[in-house]
């Protein structure tokens, strides 16, 4: 061989090392965490939004999905994702004020009228720039990218839950947050905390006496097992908020930021809608398979009780709170 055509061979080697060096180094993968399975709405969200970032950066970027509580309860993926041991987690919100006590003004009860005034609410850029300047102001080491929804949360035990009366020192599963335990005890429930996973078994042994949810996490975690009967009080929002690691986003360069808030903003625009029309059709694969759907319930005790205690709540818990339930009120 010439000492020219080694020279070129040896050039030639060296440029296809480096493209797929520089190939590897663009095609990035990032950890996407959620507690729930891969058939929920916390699973179509993160669809769309690898779907849409691996369109915008030409496949360039992309999630790995570890659905179902692999990377641990959604209390220690937030404390994953500040330290940048998971890129992304997708959680609830009411999960999310153990990082922003502020978070829990949406878990006040009876705020959210219905499915379609969350779905505007949800997507309100008021309200998520709102979301987003709140956890900015306490949150370090995540950022905030985007809202979502797994539906409004309904009571489910063994037995009917009808009116506020029927909940007098029952043990209910609550979220930990300052709303949940301040609003369950004013209705005269005995309040529990645990990690959604413990839940089933805690129902089944009679720890807890119930727990609240909405139609598609209690159908996909099997939950009517254990407690065969929904009263549907929609007392409370199911909603969730998208995280980003701050180690991530400050090594991200000007695009692929643009394409990562790009991708989130695309999941927002269709994923709490969709989450309402799965709240549909698992409600009707409930009732198919036997499950007591209690429709009947007298939601005005609840009421009346609650509304007394949003403002307080609000602003005992901050600025940035009475601030998102005034624009939360306001959304028609």
């Amino acid at each position: 061989m010439s000492r020219n055509a080694s020279l070129t061979g040896s050039i030639g080697l060296a440029l296809a090392l480096a493209w797929c060096g520089s190939a590897g180094a663009q095609n990035k993968q990032f950890s996407f965490a959620y507690d729930q399975p891969k058939t929920s709405a916390y699973a179509f969200g993160a669809d769309v939004f690898d779907k849409r970032l691996k369109e915008l950066s030409k496949g360039t970027l992309s999630i790995n999905q570890y659905p179902g509580a692999q990377l641990g309860t959604e209390a220690q993926t937030l404390q994953k994702v500040q330290t940048g041991d998971i890129d992304f987690v997708l959680v609830a919100i009411a999960n999310s004020s153990t990082i922003q006590p502020e978070a829990g003004v949406f878990s006040l009860h009876f705020i959210f009228r219905g499915p379609e005034h969350s779905v505007k609410v949800l997507t309100d850029p008021k309200i998520i720039t709102a979301m987003r300047d709140m956890y900015a102001s306490k949150v370090k080491g995540a950022h905030m990218l985007t809202l979502g929804s797994q539906g409004l949360r309904n009571l489910y035990c063994k037995k009917e839950i009808r009116n506020i009366g029927e909940i007098k020192n029952v043990k209910v599963r609550v979220q930990a947050t300052v709303t949940e335990d301040a609003l369950f005890p004013a209705y005269g429930a005995q309040i529990v905390h645990m990690p959604f996973g413990e839940v089933y078994t805690s129902l089944q042994t009679g720890v807890v006496d119930c727990a609240e949810n909405g139609y598609t996490v209690y159908l996909v975690n099997k939950h009517y097992e254990v407690a065969p009967v929904m009263s549907v009080t929609e007392h409370e929002a199911n909603h969730s908020v998208l995280f980003i690691s701050d180690k991530l986003w400050a090594s991200l360069n000007a695009d692929q930021k643009k394409w990562v808030q790009q991708a989130a903003d695309d999941m927002n625009k269709v994923q709490p809608a969709k989450a309402f029309e799965m709240e549909k059709e698992s409600r009707a694969r409930l009732e198919k398979i036997g499950v007591k759907i209690v429709t009947s319930v007298d939601k005005s005790g609840f009421e009346a009780v609650s509304k007394p205690i949003q403002d307080k709540l609000a602003k005992d818990l901050g600025p940035n709170a009475v601030k998102i339930l005034d624009l939360v009120r306001n959304v028609k």
